[in-house]
């Protein structure tokens, strides 16, 4: 008559291992939410000083010989990319940078690997951060300029270094863990 009957000691870990699973999940909500507000506060926070700062003549302020502080407007992508493509249709723009945004915060939700997480969640609130200001006034605001020789790397602001530090950190960790797991495979013997 046991057929079908599950002991309820099962029934329980079964319950606690969901349990588990919605507070695991909880908490990291928690966690990238903050990383997103965090990353979302600081880049808004330095353009309303760049704004406020670097709107009046002669819209820089020279910081080392190579690195200024110049205020600008993005209409494009990264960097100015499409800029004329984009700069009287934003919402074009905005619309696919909310969904990849989106993506990238459930992405990182639903990520195990806390650097994995940050990093993701980095990309996500560098993202938000310039839908920001395109929903707000049409352009993104830069004021990073670096120069050399008179060669400008096109101007950029925090967001942007949140989106290029979260995507450079992926890759370091996905090289990383490939290899971790490479190594694992080849010390039980395993063909990788």
């Amino acid at each position: 008559m046991t057929n079908g009957i599950k002991p309820p000691l099962r029934h329980h870990r079964t319950i606690a291992g969901l349990f588990s699973q919605a507070c695991a999940r909880s908490t990291s909500i928690v966690f990238v939410s903050s990383v997103l507000l965090g990353t979302i506060v600081l880049d808004q926070v330095t353009k309303w000083a760049a704004l406020t700062f670097l709107s009046t003549p002669p819209y820089k302020v020279e910081v080392t010989p190579f690195f200024d502080l110049s205020l600008g407007f993005n209409t494009g992508v990264s960097f100015g990319v499409f800029g004329d493509l984009f700069s009287n249709q934003q919402w074009p723009l905005i619309a696919v940078t909310i969904a990849i945004a989106m993506v990238l915060a459930v992405w990182a939700v639903r990520t195990d690997r806390l650097l994995e997480t940050v990093a993701i969640a980095l990309m996500a609130g560098g993202a938000f951060g310039n839908i920001i200001d395109r929903i707000r006034q049409g352009a993104v605001t830069d004021f990073l300029d670096f120069h050399v020789m008179g060669l400008h790397w096109p101007a950029f602001n925090f967001a942007d270094v949140f989106i290029c530090a979260g995507a450079a950190s992926l890759v370091i960790v996905s090289i990383v863990s490939t290899a971790t797991d490479g190594s694992k495979n080849t010390e039980r013997g395993d063909v990788p």
